[in-house]
């Protein structure tokens, strides 16, 4: 195929296209910085744009099979009012974008897929979401609805649309990343209570779902990217304790988060439990679906 791919150079996007180019499809990466595109793809097309603008990039759309939009500006950062704009604009308009450059294709893709996050249903220690529970009312929740509206619209156009609500995403670096130094100084614990639920995805689990989606026309609508068993916070870093053989037992106090993430720290210390019962009825088989063997796999 050939697939246009926004947000590719971030955690995610990365390990998507390496595996996309060993299966062969061509990729045009459409990029805000084209110069780190290059270091991390130099045999890629790479074609720059502004995330919250029309304009020519729009042209690379026609003649794709497909698109995956997997941009907007990272959440784990101190949410000034600025940056809670820039949270949303990136991924609304930047959305809107991508839709209207489809729009405009001929010939046109035959499917968006396009990134949402669990942060949809709000955070909850009590409740348990699945795709067909209600979005939550906070400032991530909006977001999303937003994100996923302007994604919705491109149906009008006759192409297929699939929506991952996208977990906390373990590999080597992202989240996991920021917590493994604290750990290996025998300084982890629970962050915050530890009741919080932490629903996590695999790297390689998110990623093989987008290429079977890609693959198979029957797979649209909106799935949750969660591994089929989330664990409390306390419960995660106590099995990250023993993966690293180190001890858990230290808590990290809410407190010392939100000086350092302000609002944005609420994602961690509110967290949600997310299950992936329309991901698991397209039959999809997890690599990964248990914490300890997913830890496993990417720490040793």
């Amino acid at each position: 195929m050939k697939i246009a791919i926004t947000g590719g150079t971030g955690f995610v996007g990365t390990r998507l296209i390496e595996k996309l180019k060993n299966e062969g499809h061509s990729i045009i990466l459409l990029t805000r910085n084209a110069e780190k595109a290059r270091r991390s793809f130099s045999d890629l097309e790479i074609i720059p744009y502004k995330i919250t603008e029309s304009g020519d990039w729009q042209k690379a759309i026609s003649g794709c099979d497909a698109v995956i939009n997997l941009a907007g500006e990272p959440i784990a950062e101190r949410w000034t009012p600025e940056y809670k704009k820039a949270i949303l604009e990136s991924r609304q308009l930047g959305t809107q974008n991508v839709v209207e450059a489809i729009g405009k294709a001929n010939p046109k893709p035959q499917v968006l897929i396009s990134a949402s996050a669990i942060g949809y249903y709000g955070t909850s220690e009590t409740a348990t979401f699945d795709e067909t529970s209600v979005s939550g009312n906070d400032f991530l929740s909006e977001v999303c609805q937003k994100w996923e509206q302007e994604a919705e619209k491109v149906k009008q156009y006759g192409v297929r649309l699939v929506i991952p609500r996208i977990g906390i995403v373990l590999g080597n670096g992202g989240a996991l990343g920021k917590m493994l130094p604290v750990f290996k100084l025998f300084a982890g614990g629970p962050i915050g209570t530890g009741r919080q639920w932490f629903s996590w995805i695999h790297r390689e689990d998110l990623v093989n779902f987008i290429i079977e989606a890609l693959k198979r026309p029957e797979i649209a609508g909106t799935y949750n990217l969660t591994a089929p068993n989330p664990v409390k916070m306390s419960e995660f870093t106590k099995i990250l304790g023993e993966v690293l053989s180190r001890p858990s037992w230290l808590p990290v106090p809410g407190i010392a988060l939100e000086v350092l993430l302000g609002e944005g720290s609420k994602v961690v210390l509110e967290g949600q439990q997310v299950l992936p019962k329309a991901t698991q009825n397209t039959g999809f088989k997890y690599q990964y679906p248990d914490l300890k063997s997913a830890l496993k796999e990417i720490i040793t």
